[in-house]
């Protein structure tokens, strides 16, 4: 008989594992990859939904005065009159002028939000986009997310300063003065997002805007 050349084709314990390290590795890399992407994609839902809802506000503010049409803002001595909501103005609805806004905030936490740019409550929508309701038949806000709103008197000369509400500029000279009610307003809508899971909140997106 002929010497038998060579030896028996199969595959070793070594490159068995080798081959096995090589498939784990790429199946981990595959899984950490969709979970970025998932990441991500969640993120960019969140950054859209949050953009849309500070922008409800603006349109909401759009045609509102700086300070009340009919009591106005100004000084009763050194007491300020007429900044933030006034007496019976207690809902969205009531709110006539953007100071009334200032730290206003709308959540389902609160029962009031978030609202859209007519004033409505945003709800929940089930995928064939149908408002979700409660046990009571009641429908549902919109989880986690709130609206933010900060009015500020700023500067006319600098839009970056802000100013207490009381601020006025002195006459003096050829200038005849500015009164309380005579600064632009920096308005700030600020979105959070309260994880139901976690209970962490997390700001998604401010949007800020001038009312000379």
């Amino acid at each position: 008989m002929r010497a038998r050349r060579g030896h028996d084709s199969g595959f070793t314990l070594i490159e068995t594992s080798m081959a096995v390290v090589i498939i784990g590795v790429g199946v981990i890399a595959m899984v950490d990859a969709q979970r970025a992407f998932m990441q991500s994609n969640a993120w960019s839902n969140h950054a859209a939904t949050a953009t849309l809802m500070a922008n409800e506000i603006r349109e909401l503010t759009r045609r509102m005065p700086r300070h009340d049409p009919v009591t106005g803002l100004y000084l009763d001595g050194t007491t300020l009159v007429g900044w933030g909501s006034e007496v019976g103005e207690v809902t969205v609805d009531d709110f006539d002028d953007l100071d009334d806004l200032d730290g206003a905030v709308f959540s389902a936490a609160n029962g009031d939000g978030p609202i859209n740019a007519i004033g409505e409550v945003i709800y929940e929508t089930d995928q064939n986009g149908y408002t979700k309701v409660d046990g009571n038949g009641d429908p549902i806000a919109l989880i986690g997310w709130s609206q933010s709103v900060l009015v500020e008197k700023v500067s006319p000369f600098d839009l970056t300063m802000p100013l207490a509400d009381d601020y006025l500029d002195p006459p003096g000279g050829n200038f005849d003065g500015r009164d309380v009610d005579e600064f632009p307003l920096r308005v700030t809508v600020i979105v959070s997002y309260e994880d139901p899971g976690t209970q962490e909140v997390e700001e998604v997106t401010r949007v800020t805007w001038i009312v000379p």
